[in-house]
């Protein structure tokens, strides 16, 4: 193989990597933007369940991790951006199932204190 060859294919193997370089990093984007507009969607759907209010720890946690996936998405760190971004999803479904927990126990109260009251007065009318 002489000097000529050797560079030719030296500049196709060049050529190649970094048309496969480029391609991982455009292929990672996409999954990434996806999985942070995922959990964008997620806090929203915790925060209009009362998440707010009654669990505000957990989406708090889940805002604050949102907030850096948005950030490392923004840098092209896009690794990054998606393990926040799942993990921010998680902590919003944590939060979802707390606050829609909590409006079930106080609506199974309400029943509960109700009955309560519609026996005492069948006891009464006895």
């Amino acid at each position: 193989m002489n000097m000529e060859s050797k560079n030719r294919l030296a500049t196709v193997l060049c050529g190649s990597l970094l048309l496969a370089m480029v391609g991982c990093a455009s292929s990672q984007k996409a999954p990434a933007t996806a999985d942070v507009a995922v959990s964008k969607a997620a806090v929203a759907n915790a925060v209009s369940a009362g998440a707010s209010d009654l669990a505000p720890e957990e989406i708090s946690m889940a805002r604050a991790k949102m907030q850096r996936a948005t950030q490392a998405l923004a840098a092209k760190d896009y690794t990054l951006a998606r393990d926040l971004a799942n993990q921010a999803q998680a902590d919003a479904k944590l939060a979802q199932s707390k606050a829609n927990s909590a409006k079930a126990t106080a609506a199974s109260n309400v029943l509960q204190e109700d009955l309560r009251v519609l026996r005492e007065e069948v006891e009464r009318a006895k």
